[in-house]
């Protein structure tokens, strides 16, 4: 289950993106809103230091400074050499996207039942944050591209396998669209798709 990727995926020749598969440990050191935050921007917005991280973010250098270390223990991110002079230390995303075995969800241990809750909220939170950016600025947007966008919930009727079926098929779907437009394309934009599917009780 990929739990987040980036607006735009660079490697225009990639089927799919590089997703870091994640254990109990790594989920424990991901469970922060910060440290979610600060991924997110990294994947993004591109690289960047911990005081840029931190104008964006609304907080200090020394707290970024110190998640980035975190997150680079558990594999999330790492030094970019290709950028920064002196002391001057940039940082880039490790993996374009994380995902999770479902047992982590059931597993025995409540803490790691609360990170993963912690991490799916957040997710969600931002989420709702870039759909309510879009709402409230889709009137600066050209009528071509207020037609292009989607708003819509379906509700239909699955067993488990089916519905693993669908994810897996509109998953594949997006990713064949990856790579057609160049970065520099006149017109184009990066799209953010989001996807969730999930069960309703019906009583």
């Amino acid at each position: 289950m990929p739990l987040d990727e980036p607006h735009d995926d660079h490697s225009a020749t990639a089927a799919e993106p590089d997703l870091l598969n994640i254990d109990a440990r790594a989920l424990r050191g991901l469970a922060h809103p910060l440290r979610l935050r600060l991924l997110n921007a990294l994947r993004e917005h591109g690289p960047a230091t911990a005081s840029g991280l931190a104008g964006r973010l609304g907080e200090s250098s020394g707290a970024t400074s110190y998640h980035l270390r975190q997150l680079a223990s558990y594999g999330f991110v790492e030094d970019d050499p290709t950028r920064g002079k002196g002391r001057e230390r940039w940082w880039r995303a490790a993996h374009a996207g994380t995902s999770f075995d479902a047992d982590l969800l059931h597993d025995a241990d409540p803490e790691v039942r609360g990170a993963m809750g912690l991490v799916l909220h957040e997710i969600a939170t931002l989420h709702a944050q870039e759909l309510g950016t879009w709402l409230g600025t889709m009137h600066e947007w050209s009528r071509e591209w207020y037609e292009g966008s989607s708003l819509s919930n379906f509700k239909i009727r699955l067993t488990p396998e089916l519905s693993l079926e669908l994810v897996e098929r509109i998953h594949e779907l997006i990713n064949s669209y990856r790579g057609r437009v160049p970065e520099d394309t006149e017109g184009s934009a990066v799209v953010r798709t989001h996807l969730h599917v999930f069960p309703r009780r019906t009583d």
